[in-house]
């Protein structure tokens, strides 16, 4: 049986937001569950995702926020940015930030994550730079590589939740 699958722009009404409030907390406890403590967790979702976060950030011009259907179900969702630090290999360049893509692990064998992600890379193309950063682990390291992105290990950090990251750039 196919899937319908259906990708939306959020545009900051109140039924967006949330939608984005549902889907960016779900993925974050699948994806931090077991790794870092609830305590912690339910702080970074208290923080990243109130309503006051969510407008602001569907309000910045520099953001672009997607959101991912499977037959009506929310299953994932991406932010696109321009904004922000940025590594200092990246000054100076036009570069796009994919700063989150998430899809419920029940997703993910559909074809969900491959449209998600094509969707901003549709977005990143007028620039000349595309970078991800993502904990050393996650799911979606393969598919950000098989879309030609290399990690490059000169570049280190942690996210705030203190896991150490990997970052991955396509020029």
């Amino acid at each position: 049986m196919t899937n319908r699958i259906v990708i939306n722009f959020c545009i900051g009404t109140e039924q967006d937001r949330r939608t984005l409030s549902f889907i960016g907390k779900a993925t974050i406890k699948e994806k931090f569950n077991g790794r870092v403590s609830e305590p912690a967790i339910t702080a970074y979702i208290e923080h990243h995702y109130s309503d006051h976060t969510l407008r602001g950030e569907l309000n910045n011009i520099s953001n672009q926020v997607l959101v991912a259907f499977v037959d009506g179900e929310v299953a994932g969702y991406a932010r696109i940015t321009t904004k922000g630090e940025r590594p200092e290999i990246l000054q100076g360049k036009s570069v796009a930030r994919i700063a989150d893509f998430s899809v419920l692990e029940r997703f993910h064998e559909t074809a969900v994550r491959k449209l998600l992600f094509e969707k901003c890379l549709c977005i990143c193309k007028t620039r000349q730079t595309v970078w991800i950063s993502e904990h050393e682990g996650a799911a979606d390291l393969t598919l950000f590589t098989d879309y030609g992105f290399i990690k490059n290990t000169t570049i280190s950090g942690v996210n705030e939740l203190g896991i150490p990251l990997v970052y991955l750039i396509k020029e």
